[in-house]
């Protein structure tokens, strides 16, 4: 419990996932309850549970290796558990977020739902930008154009490779 305590302040961009402990353990059951959730979601949107499940695995294979991808380059590889955690955890507690909102998006197609889902994706964007301006000590500028483009390699990506297949 202690660990998610020093987690969750990355969602409110504080912290430096650098200075967070590596915990394969929970490195795991984040990737885990990730792969779920994103499954849920998925599933929940094309009603297929074959598709669902090839673009989410492959979704979160490409999360996996743009992440090892961009440290590799970074050399930072070492902090490879740490940043990947960070990253998971946040989109795994904005995620809970998410589902509700979903939810109420297919029940009641009301606008608002709309603008809270635009509200919560923004906020994972931020995140994911917060954490990659910390580990690549870059400008917050170029932190975004990454977060864009770990957004496009991962989850578009995802979702061509998965038509294709």
């Amino acid at each position: 419990m202690d660990i998610l305590k020093q987690y969750l302040p990355l969602c409110w961009l504080r912290n430096n996932p650098l200075e967070l402990p590596r915990s394969v353990y929970f490195f795991k059951q984040n990737l885990l309850f990730y792969f779920v959730s994103e499954y849920f979601m998925q599933a929940n949107m094309t009603d297929d549970p074959i598709e669902s499940f090839t673009e989410v695995s492959i979704e979160t294979l490409l999360t996996l290796v743009f992440i090892g991808v961009m440290l590799f380059f970074n050399r930072t590889l070492y902090a490879y558990v740490q940043v990947t955690t960070a990253i998971i955890f946040c989109a795994n507690i904005i995620g809970v977020f998410v589902v509700p909102v979903l939810i109420w998006l297919t029940v009641s197609e009301e606008p608002l739902s709309y603008y809270f889902l635009a509200l919560l994706l923004f906020w994972d964007y931020v995140v994911v930008a917060h954490i990659i301006k910390q580990v690549l000590s870059i400008n917050f500028f170029a932190s975004l154009v990454l977060s864009l483009f770990y957004f496009t390699a991962t989850y578009f990506a995802a979702f061509a490779l998965g038509q294709i297949l």
